[in-house]
């Protein structure tokens, strides 16, 4: 009896549970996230396509491969027109930047491996030593389109897969490689501007544990000419800034001493790209909440109990003094009169509270909260020294709203500059001082030339679209050059991107957010890390700043040969312009093209 009345209980206890007896704080097992062991550096659930490439693949594999394109983690590499080679070799001026891509891979599972960068010497006996040289290695981020898909759109993805994509840059000491797989390792050497013009060589050294060593050859061809350091750049770059998601990612309070000093290394890569706009903003989460972290205000409205308005610049002084004392200097962007939705929020001094009101442009309301606010930022602007180097800043909105905006910051003061980033429309064109063009939607050239006549200054740029070319992870890297090379044919003076740094949930290792293409909302990753896409694009930037004093030499040059390779550059220039079908090797090898003729004029005119 004993035994039938225990059963019975423990019959009851076993049906109080599957009946789902509720307890404080619980939460639905299908909720619940699945705890790792431990912290993974980057997501390793791909597959191999080809297992047969890697029957004859065993011991430690290693060769350069191209920057122009993206190997992938467990795939041998396999070459194009013999760019996989045990040597690599490069021409670049005194004080430019030269990038390479090694690439390690194995059958087998290696440990410990290990790259070592040489002194590179010349037959002289100058030196370019290996403190120059930094070796970084490329980790693998979520991607939601395949490489080199030409059909992403501001929306969901059509792929239900991931991809995995190399792009995150990592402080390398070594790194173990598991067997049937590929590590990229991203090589820059940063050549000093003293250096004697001359060929340099040294052999780049790869070991791992048990392995015999394997070397292969970096040559760098030095030219007498000299590139200015980024700061003297003309190439107007613009990469808005997200300060507010440094915070956030780092766990510290915003504006913080902490944070302060997490944003000067954060923003050395913008500035060492030859950033020229400190992005601002004069009203919070500009953008209708649609970053993961939202851009907060760094002007705060305070409505006084007297009805009056007061303005407070403490963070607007604090993060454009930070960005100038980086470099970045030379224009100032506050975003803006037409905040997504008309949403202005201001503090209302006698309760304490936020309010948030909607105030669209050209209404009676909007006319008197703006002409009240730019009347106080100008006095402000005024007493820092910076009224001449900023822009109001107004974001693809529709046109009768963007003229009302105008129109009421026009009215208030001439002295006020505008910029605005959107399609091309001619009746917008007089009104601008800065205007940024999205690629495709763009002036005609006698447009674009009258405008550069007219002393206004003018961008492309790119976002969730168009698919191609672009900077997306997805993306053939060579596209990222190949945009300076569009900008130089088409008579523009920079770029602008959305975003710098608006990172998503885990940006070290999943690039998407939302619905947009994978990488569409940052071009840097947290702690200070470049990437594949960012260097591509700084290399395109240095093609811009080359050629630009390449004419700027010709010009003063009476050598009839400087004038025809001129004229060579510029027949080359035309055919970015007629581009549609962004096949990666046909515009690699245009680009390329395009650097066989600056180092011809560079030997040239050195001389």
């Amino acid at each position: 009896m004993k035994k039938q009345l225990l059963a019975a209980a423990c019959l009851l206890l076993c049906s109080q549970f599957s009946a789902g007896q509720v307890y404080p704080g619980q939460i639905d097992s299908t909720f619940l996230p699945q705890p790792s062991p431990h912290y993974d550096p980057e997501l390793a659930f791909d597959f191999c396509i080809d297992e047969q490439a890697w029957k004859d693949q065993s011991g430690m594999r290693a060769a350069f491969g191209s920057t122009d394109r993206l190997y992938f983690r467990k795939e041998v590499p396999t070459a194009h027109e013999n760019d996989l080679r045990p040597s690599y070799t490069a021409t670049a001026w005194r004080g430019e930047r030269v990038n390479a891509q090694l690439l390690v891979w194995s059958a087998d599972a290696l440990e410990q491996v290990r790259v070592i960068a040489p002194d590179l010497r010349s037959a002289e006996g100058n030196v370019i030593p290996s403190e120059r040289i930094s070796c970084e290695l490329v980790r693998y981020v979520l991607s939601n389109y395949p490489y080199g898909d030409k059909t992403a759109v501001c929306g969901e993805s059509p792929y239900k897969s991931g991809f995995l994509m190399p792009d995150r840059f990592e402080t390398l000491e070594r790194f173990d490689l598991p067997a049937q797989s590929t590590r990229p390792v991203w090589m820059r050497v940063d050549v000093p501007q003293g250096t004697h013009p001359g060929t340099y060589t040294g052999q780049v050294e790869i070991r791992a544990k048990g392995q015999s060593p394997l070397r292969l050859a970096l040559t760098i061809t030095v030219q007498d000419q000299l590139l200015p350091a980024p700061k003297e750049w003309a190439f107007r770059l613009d990469l808005w800034q997200n300060p507010w998601a440094v915070a956030w990612y780092n766990h510290v309070e915003p504006w913080s001493a902490e944070h302060m000093t997490l944003l000067r290394q954060h923003l050395k890569h913008y500035a060492d790209a030859g950033g020229t706009y400190i992005t601002t903003y004069g009203v919070h989460s500009p953008w209708s909440d649609n970053s993961y972290m939202i851009e907060g205000g760094m002007i705060e409205w305070i409505k006084k109990a007297d009805g009056n308005w007061d303005f407070d610049y403490t963070i607007f002084d604090k993060y454009v003094e930070l960005a100038m004392e980086c470099g970045i200097d030379e224009a100032i962007t506050l975003y803006t009169p037409i905040p997504w939705g008309f949403r202005h929020r201001y503090k209302e001094e006698a309760t304490g509270d936020y309010i948030f009101a909607n105030w669209a442009p050209g209404s009676e309301e909007f006319k008197r909260m703006w002409n009240t606010f730019l009347t106080d930022f100008k006095f402000h602007l005024e007493a820092k020294g910076w009224l001449d180097i900023t822009y109001i800043g107004i974001n693809e909105n529709p046109m009768e709203e963007t003229l009302a905006a105008i129109e009421t910051v026009r009215a208030h003061d001439k002295c006020w500059r505008i910029t605005y980033a959107g399609n091309w429309h001619k009746e917008l064109d007089g009104l601008l001082d800065d205007y940024s063009y999205l690629y495709g939607n763009e002036p005609t050239q006698e447009e674009q030339k009258a405008r550069s006549a007219a002393g206004h200054t003018s961008t492309v740029y790119v976002c969730c679209n168009p698919p191609i070319p672009n900077n997306f992870v997805f993306s053939p890297p060579i596209e990222g050059r190949w945009i300076s090379w569009y900008i130089m044919a088409r008579g523009y003076d920079g770029f602008l991107r959305w975003a710098y740094d608006a990172w998503p949930a885990d940006a070290d290792r999943d690039a998407r957010h939302g619905s947009w293409a994978a990488g569409d909302c940052y071009l840097v990753y947290p702690g200070g890390k470049s990437c594949i896409r960012f260097e591509k694009m700084r290399e395109g930037i240095v093609d811009f700043e080359k050629v630009r004093i390449l004419r700027e030499q010709a010009a003063r040059s009476n050598s009839p040969q400087a004038q025809e390779l001129i004229k060579q550059l510029d027949q080359h220039l035309s055919i970015y312009p007629e581009e549609k079908a962004f096949d990666a090797y046909k515009i690699a090898a245009d680009v390329r093209e395009g650097n066989r003729l600056i180092r011809e004029l560079s030997e040239l005119l050195a001389k």
